[in-house]
């Protein structure tokens, strides 16, 4: 079972790491991370640079996509080959899925029109600029049109869960769900602007403006 994972200059690493640790669990599962061309692509702050090991046109059939989210989104949103492989792939998966701002590409590739969808908070307005109808979410499924999408980047791994759910049973996703011993208790309740004051939120634009 193949599952790419197309990355892009800018891409949240953990958008694409969270959900590749938890489905890389299945024994059946290939994971591929693809790009227009093969080699190195650098994250959006540029620390970290993954290996695309194969590109759009060497991945022709996955059975699944995971396309993640990050700064480098907003340079997609028009015609370019990520959403011409999105297009062509995504009638022949198993199910086609977004984590985070990776909601606006399969938005803009016409995956998403008149559909409920998540994606993260920061994201909402040009989400539903392009057809979605963004709902506050972890995770939002679509399973008639093959679709998961999965809010900002640590909802992937939530995702990725109810994905292995999907594609094996509840057994497996519980098994890869310890595998990665996913049982979270964050020190604050803090993972929504709606949960915190304006002193947060003014951190949050300043780390933002930062790492642009």
């Amino acid at each position: 079972m193949q599952v790419a994972i197309p990355i892009f200059p800018r891409f949240t690493a953990l958008d694409a790491i969270g959900p590749y640790e938890v489905v890389q669990r299945l024994p059946q599962v290939e994971p591929v991370f693809v790009g227009e061309q093969r080699g190195e692509v650098r994250t959006e702050n540029g620390f970290l640079g993954v290996v695309a090991d194969a590109t759009f046109a060497e991945v022709p059939a996955p059975d699944v996509v995971i396309v993640p989210g990050g700064f480098g989104t907003r340079a997609l949103l028009e015609e370019n080959p990520l959403l011409a492989w999105l297009r062509a792939v995504h009638p022949g998966t198993r199910y086609t899925t977004s984590v985070c701002t990776g909601a606006l590409l399969l938005a803009a590739a016409g995956l998403l029109d008149g559909l409920t969808a998540t994606t993260h908070w920061g994201a909402v307005g040009t989400l539903e600029e392009l057809g979605a109808v963004p709902v506050r979410r972890r995770v939002v499924e679509h399973l008639p049109e093959r679709i998961l999408t999965a809010a900002g980047v640590s909802s992937g791994i939530d995702m990725a869960i109810r994905l292995v759910a999907l594609l094996e049973d509840d057994v497996a996703a519980r098994a890869a769900q310890v595998f990665v011993e996913y049982d979270p208790e964050p020190p604050f309740d803090a993972g929504h602007p709606d949960k915190v004051d304006e002193e947060v939120m003014a951190r949050v634009a300043e780390y933002r403006t930062a790492r642009r």
